[in-house]
């Protein structure tokens, strides 16, 4: 089992669109979580369901929306193709569905860490004279830091396996569009090419087997400093 030149280009696209994806999510993320987390408002639980939908929908539907929402023809594909981003069928496409299909498992993660923060902690800071922004910076930001790495790798993990919502919003385009997960199947679709699918499949598996091992030690780590022994 040898990884061919077509195996290369769809690992580094792979990367490319998890970094990219995972660079722009974790901001949305954070504020989402802190929303979530720390506000009550008449919809937060219609606004939670929007933003873990996209665990629940076949990925082929989200990526379909996606593909109604951004094409060249849509108003928000021909807005964004106005100032120069083109979307669908283009590797920013696969950012984009790599974002929505990780987005809620990195909600989730710093959710979890952002409400294990005690708020008297906070309350204690106020009181002192630190701002809102003082606070979370000096107080809140350092408690939940593993929390949003945490996050993050398990969006990452997402992005490098997004497979359905991928290849219905940007299609199979060598080079272009086509990650590790889209080149495995692409592979089984030609007779002898089982070899070079287990050969992705492998390098597949131990991507996602490093961030998985990373996002439980950062979880252990959340958990430690909760408990004050970290």
């Amino acid at each position: 089992m040898t990884l061919d030149a077509v195996a290369w280009d769809a690992l580094r696209l792979s990367l490319w669109v998890a970094l990219w994806a995972t660079f722009i999510a974790v901001p949305l993320a954070l504020w989402m979580a802190w929303i979530l987390a720390r506000r009550d408002f008449w919809g937060k639980s219609l606004l939670n369901a929007l933003v873990h939908l996209p665990l629940v929908l076949p990925p082929v539907v989200t990526g379909y929306i996606l593909l109604v929402l951004f094409s060249p023809n849509a108003p928000a594909g021909a807005a964004l193709g106005a100032i120069g981003l083109t979307l669908a069928f283009k590797w920013t496409g696969a950012v984009l569905a790599a974002i929505v299909m990780g987005f809620p498992l990195m909600v989730r993660a710093m959710r979890l860490a952002i409400e294990a923060v005690d708020p008297k902690l906070e309350q204690a800071a106020a009181t002192l004279g630190a701002s809102r922004i003082g606070i979370f910076f000096r107080v809140t930001l350092p408690l939940i830091t593993p929390g949003i790495l945490a996050g993050a790798v398990m969006g990452f993990a997402k992005a490098m396996g997004e497979f359905g919502a991928t290849i219905t919003f940007v299609a199979n385009i060598p080079g272009q569009t086509q990650t590790l997960p889209i080149a495995i199947w692409t592979a089984l679709q030609i007779p002898g090419g089982e070899g070079a699918a287990a050969a992705m499949a492998l390098l597949s598996c131990a991507v996602a087997l490093g961030a998985v091992f990373l996002s439980e030690f950062l979880a252990r780590r959340v958990a430690a400093r909760i408990a004050g022994t970290a």
